[in-house]
């Protein structure tokens, strides 16, 4: 059994994806848009573009994502995705890469659970956390 995060974009999924994969040396999969589904034609001309499912595997992990449709797109909150990584090095280079462009709420630092810890939001509104114990 696996839990896959599956991560909804306001129309950036493409770019988002793109840029997770330089971060965190993944591959994308797999990247459909609406307009390449067997229901292209019944889709407004300004989804066309938007993918409706996407695929980003790094190391031994799968994240999931797409474009919400514009009236049924809401805001991530409540929740982060969470990185365990072993080395704080490597911890610290992908929270600076992934936090480039977003907000940090938490700096990369020692706390009393672990070596290094961290939160952010990136630049395409997704909250995360980058924990190395």
């Amino acid at each position: 059994m696996e839990l896959n995060p599956y991560v909804l974009f306001n129309g950036q999924c493409k770019e988002a994806l793109t840029f997770y994969e330089q971060c965190l040396d993944g591959r994308i999969e797999a990247m459909t848009t609406y307009g390449e589904t067997p229901a292209a034609e019944h889709v407004p001309p300004e989804l066309q573009d938007a993918v409706i499912h996407a695929r980003l595997v790094f190391h031994d992990n799968v994240l999931l994502a797409s474009d919400a449709p514009p009236e049924r797109y809401e805001k991530p909150q409540g929740l982060s995705l969470t990185l365990q990584i072993s080395d704080p090095a490597e911890g610290e280079r992908i929270f600076n890469a992934l936090a480039d462009g977003g907000t940090v709420t938490m700096p990369f630092e020692k706390t009393f659970w672990a070596e290094r810890f961290g939160m952010f939001v990136d630049r395409f509104g997704i909250p995360w956390m980058i924990n190395c114990e």
